[in-house]
């Protein structure tokens, strides 16, 4: 059994024993974490009420979890809006649309059937930082709990934040939503079982989209591994050519990141949907903008350098952030980006809102596609070229990291360097760049390394994992 205590959450296998799996009483402690630092972060006078937001994904153990969760808060004194089967952006969405203190958001994302996780979020509807998170921990693991009596325990109200969520989508400006119906788009979509094939069908309709459906019935028992790499869509590569559709949307289970895939059968490649919706936005405030207006987008440092090279196309200025949506929509505000994510498909619109929404992406995609009138291919191909290579050294002595970290730094002190989230080189002259970071959970690290051509990428990789050996021995 697995339990992973972070600063964005708990996550962990369900069952086992307490503090070894997501069991009960860890779900629980959490839980009263949580409420009691949300109190803390936000005193009311006495008598006026705490309110959260909690909301699933399809997940088998969703249920048990989400009671759990929702009677801990009603013991803490706090009221429940229950959102019930609810995407993460939905849910997020949510606590702004109910004015919420903050939201718990029950999904593991990508991970198997046998995970489930508390996701924290803030007043804003938004993950919480660090040093709150921290803050969490340590009030769980203390053990010192004081719940309300009997007069003063909080109330549960359900509510469906579906169609609210997706009114917001399609009154943006950027989204046309006649365009996309006079596209007459046809479309393949694996939701993986979970709430995904709940929101989606309901959004492709209201644009007017023939929607051929995949594994969408949220029962929670995921056809395929959950995360939406290409290994795990063939069977939506295949029933795009099949059914002769335009493209194939595949989304996680709690439908934060998108992946797309070509008419032909081909990925679109996860890292290439925030670099085509970017392009996009961009595109639009750079022809229709009165001045002044930003350009400026941001991504993690593990994200793509096409993003980088999309936004200076444009005059823009390109921002990169540590590893972590926390991370990423802090640097897109301090920057005043139009336009940022995550290169695992996780697209941020501040126009909508600040965190990963798939639903805001799909739409703005079919509205790029809608108005240049060219296949998903074409549009794949007129973007400058990468390739990332993933791998990651496992250690038996975490203590070695540093050294690691530390030598690669040192050989490579002539180029651009980035320390913010572990270390990056940038070998500006190639367009290449690696970058190797610790794990927030395991004694590894991870080697990200992107180039034109796989085969440069891995050899990049090879280079660092070669001097990470030379110290391992």
């Amino acid at each position: 059994m697995t339990l992973i205590k972070s600063i964005s959450g708990i996550r962990g296998t369900i069952g086992g024993t307490p503090g070894e799996g997501l069991s009960p009483m860890d779900i629980v402690k959490f839980t009263y974490a949580y409420c009691a630092k949300l109190k803390e972060r936000r005193p009311k006078p006495e008598g006026e009420r705490y309110k959260i937001v909690v909301g699933k994904d399809a997940r088998l153990s969703g249920d048990m979890v989400e009671q759990l969760v929702c009677g801990t808060a009603v013991a803490c004194g706090v009221d429940v809006i229950k959102a019930g089967f609810a995407s993460t952006p939905t849910t997020e969405m949510a606590v702004i649309f109910e004015e919420a203190d903050g939201g718990i958001i029950l999904t593991a994302s990508h991970n198997p059937k046998q995970w489930n996780a508390l996701k924290l979020l803030n007043e804003r509807g938004e993950f919480l930082n660090a040093e709150e998170g921290a803050a969490i921990l340590e009030c769980a693991e203390k053990g010192d709990f004081t719940f309300a009596d009997v007069d003063s325990l909080g109330t549960i109200e359900e509510k469906d934040f579906t169609d609210a969520h997706l009114d917001a989508v399609l009154e943006l400006p950027t989204v046309d939503v006649e365009a996309v119906k006079k596209a007459g788009f046809k479309v393949v979509l694996d939701a993986v079982n979970s709430v995904g094939g709940i929101i989606v069908p309901r959004l492709l309709e209201r644009l007017g989209v023939e929607c051929v459906c995949v594994n969408c019935d949220p029962t929670g028992e995921f056809a395929h591994n959950p995360e939406p790499l290409p290994a795990n869509l063939v069977e939506l590569s295949e029933a795009v050519v099949a059914n002769q559709a335009d493209l194939g949307i595949s989304v996680d289970p709690d439908v934060d990141r998108l992946a797309l895939i070509c008419e032909d059968g081909r990925p679109f490649g996860e890292e290439y949907t925030l670099v085509s919706i970017a392009d996009y936005i961009l595109s639009k405030i750079y022809n229709e903008a009165a001045a002044p207006y930003s350009l400026n987008t941001s991504s993690n440092l593990s994200s793509s350098r096409a993003l980088r090279d999309v936004t200076e196309q444009y005059g823009g200025d390109y921002y990169a952030a540590a590893v972590g949506e926390v991370n990423v929509t802090a640097k897109m505000r301090e920057c005043g980006a139009v336009i940022g994510g995550e290169g695992n498909g996780g697209v941020i619109y501040p126009a909508l809102h600040y965190g990963r929404d798939a639903i805001v992406g799909v739409a703005l995609f079919l509205t790029n596609l809608a108005y240049k009138k060219v296949k998903v291919s074409e549009l794949r191909a007129s973007y400058p070229e990468y390739v990332i290579a993933k791998n990651k050294i496992e250690l038996s002595d975490s203590a070695l990291i540093d050294n690691i970290l530390e030598t690669v730094k040192a050989k490579y002190a002539a180029e651009d360097i980035n320390t913010i989230d572990g270390v990056k080189i940038s070998f500006e002259e190639r367009k290449e760049w690696v970058h190797l970071r610790r794990s927030n959970t395991e004694p590894i690290i991870r080697i990200f390394a992107e180039a034109s051509t796989a085969e440069a990428a891995d050899a990049l990789a090879k280079q660092i994992i070669d001097i990470a050996n030379t110290i391992i021995k």
